[in-house]
């Protein structure tokens, strides 16, 4: 896990509330049953099949609370694996058991949206479509998670609201239709990319004449999607979106739209099962 600036400000925060909500005030069973000076060797195990991603994120857990933890990676990030060991962490017992849980939950998080990006990612294998990710991420993970859906092999659409302009369906109702608002958008932020949401054929028709260069494609069926391919014929790229499931997606990436977005990759993820035993050191 290479993380930039901003994502590695996001984890920092992440895990210094994870942390501050799950201990509080102190560790009450730890403080009370294990002696301050005890030393062990955690062990981080998964235990189902997936891909693992975010070490960056648990290690920082660790760490938090003892710098002087040492810890050692058993498992390469974003390759599908069985299971099996997967991190090590050896120093004051204490700091250990403080931090498991804060450790396995985003970790087992993260690699839960990697396990199904990978999943989504292998369906559309030699389809030409690309499947990506949307804005409908965990508050407060949203970098974390996007990386974590290009760890297991799909793609990122925009981050925010901020990168990238879509227009849906209620900015055309604020704008007074799909032309006035692609003008709109135009004036205001000319460099920036620009996509608008379609959900029928007029519409479609529409955002082709007012210039725009991306369509989502909302809720459509197959044949739909195969008729607006042969109707937008190249004229811009298209992006299938809405109710799409590891049982369909297939089938909309092989009607010729080059990205099928997959809000359940982040929204739906279900965390990798992992666990952590303790080994009390001589």
């Amino acid at each position: 896990m290479s993380v930039d600036e901003a994502t590695r400000a996001e984890a920092e925060a992440l895990v210094a509330v994870a942390l501050a909500e799950d201990i509080g005030e102190g560790d009450l069973t730890s403080l009370a049953t294990v002696p301050e000076a005890a030393m062990a060797s955690a062990l981080i195990s998964q235990k189902q099949p997936g891909v693992i991603f975010g070490l960056d994120v648990a290690e920082l857990a660790f760490r938090s609370l003892d710098r002087s933890l040492e810890l050692e990676r058993l498992a390469p990030e974003g390759q599908w694996r069985g299971g099996g060991e997967v991190l090590r962490a050896s120093g004051s017992a204490r700091a250990l058991l403080s931090a498991e849980r804060t450790a396995l939950n985003l970790l087992g998080s993260l690699s839960g949206v990697a396990t199904l990006a990978a999943r989504y990612a292998k369906e559309v294998e030699g389809t030409g479509a690309q499947v990506i990710d949307t804005r409908k991420t965990t508050p407060g993970m949203r970098r974390l998670e996007k990386e974590a859906v290009r760890a297991g092999g799909a793609g990122n659409h925009r981050v925010g609201l901020w990168d990238e302009i879509l227009i849906k369906d209620n900015h055309i109702a604020a704008a007074g239709g799909i032309g006035p608002a692609v003008a709109a958008a135009r004036v205001a932020y000319p460099d920036v990319p620009l996509e608008v949401e379609c959900v029928s054929f007029a519409d479609i028709d529409e955002a082709l004449a007012a210039g725009a260069e991306r369509l989502l494609l909302d809720n459509m069926g197959v044949d739909e999607l195969q008729g607006a391919v042969a109707h937008v014929d190249g004229r811009a790229v298209l992006e299938a979106s809405g109710g799409v499931s590891l049982e369909t997606v297939r089938a909309v990436a092989q009607t010729g739209v080059q990205f099928v977005s997959i809000g359940a990759m982040t929204h739906s993820a279900p965390a990798l099962d992992l666990s952590m035993a303790l080994e009390l050191s001589p």
